[in-house]
């Protein structure tokens, strides 16, 4: 007879179960009320089906309300997709559907494409083939039998997945009902605990395994939920992504475009780019007295980046340039810089330098260029060439959680200057393909844990922390930033990286109180990352009205007579001398159809003057978004409008000085 199975329960009992107990029986013994709401079991960590023998472990019963269960569901829910469209366009063939972040797809092939008119009619037979209640049962097959079993149904693709299967690997088959697919689990109890809280998103194509040489399927996204609270609010937010789409608002306001003729690079106009400037120039600020900025050059010979290692780690991202023609015999290859860190490295090697120097931080707004496929560029997220507010500290090995420390305390001051105070801080730990001894990465671990720590009771514990196994950088673990907007989303900008490799590979040294050579710990670190892409999620988290500080047009000017035009212009001119951006709009055009206009542009102020303003030498304010028109003298709007337009760190010098006065 087989020996009893151990399983140790979440309050830390154990207890013995005869072999062959389903996870099923396990949460039976617990509770009926349990076993009702069981979805699966998850031993040792490891989720499975309710109906698979235990084995021995840890054990768990995975319900709804476990954040596990959210993957079942919307696996489950493909499934009932696939089945769904089956039914209703009979010899349509499924190949792959798998889960995604917030729900999932299924690939079809099939004589005509879906279209969305398509969605609602197999939503309503999903919420049939679910009401139905059918149980999820595995079986499993043969290699030859499913061989058999799919080739007979017509269904090629499936055949070819069979055959993709390595030997030595069970081939499963999930039934719900009557209907089947090929899977590897796992499942629900049945179709009815998907829910309802589910929807049909979009038809895309894609081509069968990702190969453009491949069929075209269609393709059908949906999103699932645990709860229809939780599906309502996350269309709510996509809903409000889609109004504050940075693609859409940047027409709107007249900031930038792209092209066909320059993929991936940044059109900045006139307005855009006075934005841009702000943000360099506020960072700039930030850095003064702690940073040397600099500038590595564009292009550089390819053995360069050979050394550094990223020609080997990184080379398919290059753009990479040769010289070679009828005027010169340099047949030389050379790359379009994708990061600053080497140019760098070549600053601070120039010279001896000494431990009494260090730190040396060293600061670049550096235009770099990385390859995108074509189908990943999105607006000013995901771009070609960008400008990296990059720096690289250059620090001993007794310095180093002190600098991280410094670098976290400036990371999160710009977040909160711009408004960002809801900030999640995780350490990225070693990977498993890495450069450097386990001894040097148990010390930056060990240091960069301390330092973590640190971070989350500093902040009172207004700042998350968390871990991130195995996905630190190749030559050093790493700090990674993510602020959430104000729709809940979540944005990786800032990084802190610890770095081995470089100083190894190029020779980089110090020397030491010991007048020896001595290596130098190098950290890298980005706050906004890319200020193209810092500036689209400013753009959305403010959806369009940015503060005054930032926008690149502060004020606007409108008459509503001509009689008012003369003090309108003495008005601009006075703002535009209190260091505003100011524009005048003296059209013979009524008030109301200027300020719809000026309102289209997102400009955050409209100075509206009148016959009575220009006799009493005042003005009527009026905000983007607001109906209400607040009069003011000319000198308390001058004053009101230049301190909100001063941005927070002048602010605080202002402040500083005059408190020291």
């Amino acid at each position: 007879m087989s020996e009893a199975v151990s399983l140790t329960f979440p309050d830390g009992s154990v207890r013995q179960f005869a072999a062959g107990t389903t996870g099923r029986d396990v949460a039976e013994s617990i509770s009926k009320s349990l076993a009702k709401k069981a979805l699966a079991i998850a031993i040792s960590g490891t989720v499975r089906d309710l109906s698979d023998p235990v084995t021995e472990g840890t054990v768990e019963i995975v319900t709804r309300t476990d954040p596990r269960a959210l993957e079942l569901i919307r696996h489950d829910c493909a499934h009932v997709m696939a089945e769904a469209v089956q039914e209703l366009w009979p010899g349509t063939q499924v190949t792959i559907g798998p889960v995604i972040d917030n729900g999932f797809y299924y690939d079809f092939a099939k004589s005509e494409p879906f279209t969305p008119e398509d969605l609602p009619k197999i939503e309503k037979r999903m919420k049939e083939i679910i009401q139905r209640n059918k149980p999820f049962t595995k079986e499993i097959w043969s290699r030859d039998k499913a061989k058999e079993v799919f080739a007979s149904k017509g269904e090629k693709y499936k055949v070819e997945l069979v055959d993709a299967i390595p030997e030595g690997q069970d081939l499963k088959i999930y039934y719900q009902g009557d209907w089947f697919d090929l899977c590897r689990g796992p499942h629900m109890a049945s179709t009815g605990q998907i829910g309802t809280a589910f929807k049909l998103m979009k038809v895309a194509g894609a081509y069968w395994r990702g190969d453009s040489n491949n069929p075209m399927l269609t393709r059908i996204y949906g999103t699932a939920w645990a709860e229809q609270e939780d599906l309502d609010n996350y269309l709510h937010v996509l809903a409000e992504a889609e109004k504050r789409d940075h693609r859409r608002l940047g027409r709107e306001m007249d900031l930038f475009h792209f092209q066909e003729e320059g993929p991936g690079v940044v059109f900045w106009h006139g307005k855009g780019w006075r934005m841009f400037q702000s943000l360099l120039s506020y960072m700039r600020r930030r850095l003064e007295g702690d940073y040397q900025e600099v500038n590595a050059p564009q292009v550089l010979d390819k053995s360069l980046w050979e050394t550094s290692g990223h020609w080997g780690w990184y080379r398919d991202n290059m753009f990479k340039v040769t010289v070679a023609g009828e005027e010169t015999d340099d047949e030389r290859v050379f790359a379009l810089k994708p990061m600053n860190c080497p140019g760098h490295i070549q600053i601070f090697k120039h010279g001896l330098k000494s431990y009494r120097e260090l730190p040396i931080r060293l600061a670049e707004f550096g235009n770099v260029h990385r390859y995108e496929p074509s189908g990943a560029l999105h607006g000013l997220m995901r771009v070609r060439g960008f400008t990296q507010d990059d720096a690289h500290i250059f620090c001993t090995d007794e310095q180093m959680a002190a600098e991280c420390l410094k670098i976290n305390d400036l990371i999160l001051s710009v977040y909160e200057d711009f408004g960002f105070k809801e900030i999640v801080v995780k350490l990225s730990t070693r990977p498993e393909k890495r450069v450097g001894s386990d001894h040097l990465w148990d010390r930056a671990e060990r240091v960069m844990m301390e330092v973590l720590k640190t971070i989350e009771e500093q902040s009172g514990g207004r700042i998350k922390t968390g871990i991130l196994p195995g996905e630190g950088a190749f030559y050093g673990p790493k700090f990674e930033y993510t602020l959430k907007d104000a729709i809940g989303r979540e944005w990786q900008c800032g990084t802190t990286q610890v770095d081995f490799n470089l100083p190894e590979r190029f020779g980089a040294f110090y020397i030491d109180q010991n007048s020896e050579k001595t290596q130098p710990v190098m950290i890298h670190r980005a706050i906004c990352g890319s200020l193209e892409r810092f500036l689209g999620i400013l753009i959305e988290n403010f959806a369009g009205h940015m503060p005054l500080w930032v926008s690149p047009l502060q004020v606007v000017v409108a008459t509503i007579t001509s009689e008012a035009d003369a003090y309108g212009q003495e008005v601009a001119d006075a703002l535009r001398d209190a260091g505003l951006h100011v524009e005048t709009d003296f059209r013979n055009e009524k008030i109301n159809y200027k300020v719809r206009e000026h309102s289209v542009t997102k400009v955050p102020v409209i100075v509206v003057i009148g016959k009575k303003e220009a006799e009493e030498r005042s003005v009527n304010i009026r905000r983007l978004g607001s109906q209400a028109q607040v009069p003011m003298s000319l000198a308390e709007a001058i004053a009101s409008l230049t301190d909100e337009a001063t941005a927070p760190d002048l602010k605080r010098r202002a402040e500083a000085r005059k408190a020291k006065a």
